[in-house]
């Protein structure tokens, strides 16, 4: 099957590093890839410990942080993420992003439409409006975070009407498009709708909103149904993936589950780390990252329960088929 894509080059708008932190008080990390990038979004966990995932990008600045395990709101650290360099980031010396001797990993997007990549900042109104995105193209899958108040986040995936969030456990519970969340109605090319729910548009508080429009061979958002077998669900991408995340959305209960090609990334052998938590990296066994896609390899409910719906997010680390007709190789 073929699976042609205009980005040639995943590591133009992505990128995955894994570090040690050496506790200073301004430690640069260089991305490994044969391509510069400067990100704007950094999302950094410490793998050794129960440290907070550290969320930074370039709209809201340096040192502003969001944690994806927790309903807290926006707070300034000038220790964590201290400058975006034109290829990779420094950080201070907050343990989240820096605690001497610990493995760290950062997951880095450059914002771009080419990508199908926006970072959006609104203040809330309390009242159903649009706002304004530059994707060029309908978002499959917007995230929003309050920065002012202690409110949950909302991970949307219009396409599937599901609605989670990164600091719960929680199933989709939300349908059309859940009223107060996003006034029942579909982003388009240009703008996404709220409603009047304080997580989504409370009045006078600063918002940040992350989207995401599906690019071919780059990135894919969707959902598989588990079949509750050792011998998993095979999921289709495009590409072979650099990074993904899943949650079962169907029931509650689970964390969601994030892997990427650099931490092990040998299969089966693909460990976990869990943006709904602080744990440290787990190291069972769940996935196989292929060179089209993934397979479950785990008979556990969290990702792969019979019958269940799961929602996945994932990057690419080079396409299936590129441009010029070239395939990808097998791990």
């Amino acid at each position: 099957m073929a699976a042609y894509t205009t980005i040639d080059n995943p590591e133009l708008y992505f990128q995955c590093k894994i570090y040690t932190g050496n506790g200073s008080a301004t430690h640069a990390i260089t991305f490994d890839g044969d391509e510069d990038m400067q990100p704007d979004l950094v999302w950094i966990k410490n793998r050794s410990s129960a440290e907070n995932h550290a969320l930074v990008d370039s709209v809201r600045g340096v040192g502003k942080q969001l944690l994806s395990n927790s309903t807290a709101g926006e707070y300034s650290n000038a220790n964590s993420v201290k400058a975006f360099n034109s290829n990779g980031f420094s950080v201070g010396d907050l343990s989240d992003t820096n605690g001497n001797t610990n493995n760290l990993v950062a997951w880095c997007w450059k914002e771009t439409a080419t990508a199908g990549f926006d970072i959006v900042s609104y203040t809330g109104n309390g009242s159903d409006r649009t706002i304004s995105h530059s994707l060029s193209a309908v978002p499959k899958a917007v995230i929003i975070k309050t920065r002012g108040s202690a409110d949950a986040w909302v991970n949307f995936f219009p396409a599937l009407d599901i609605t989670l969030a990164f600091d719960s456990t929680n199933a989709n519970n939300h349908s059309s498009k859940f009223d107060g969340f996003f006034n029942s109605t579909d982003p388009t090319s240009s703008v996404f709708s709220i409603g009047d729910d304080d997580q989504t548009n409370k009045n006078t508080d600063t918002f940040i909103a992350y989207l995401f429009a599906e690019k071919q061979g780059f990135s894919k958002f969707g959902s598989y149904t588990g079949n509750g077998n050792a011998d998993g669900t095979f999921v289709y991408t495009g590409f072979r993936p650099a990074w993904i995340l899943i949650k079962r959305s169907s029931t509650a209960g689970n964390d969601w589950g994030l892997f990427d090609n650099k931490r092990l990334g040998y299969n089966v052998d693909n460990e976990e780390l869990r943006p709904s938590a602080a744990d440290a990296e787990q190291t069972d066994d769940r996935l196989d990252i292929l060179s089209n896609g993934f397979k479950i390899r785990l008979a556990g409910a969290g990702f792969n329960a019979s019958g269940d719906t799961f929602v996945y997010m994932a990057f690419a680390e080079q396409p299936f088929v590129n441009s010029n007709g070239v395939p990808a190789n097998a791990r």
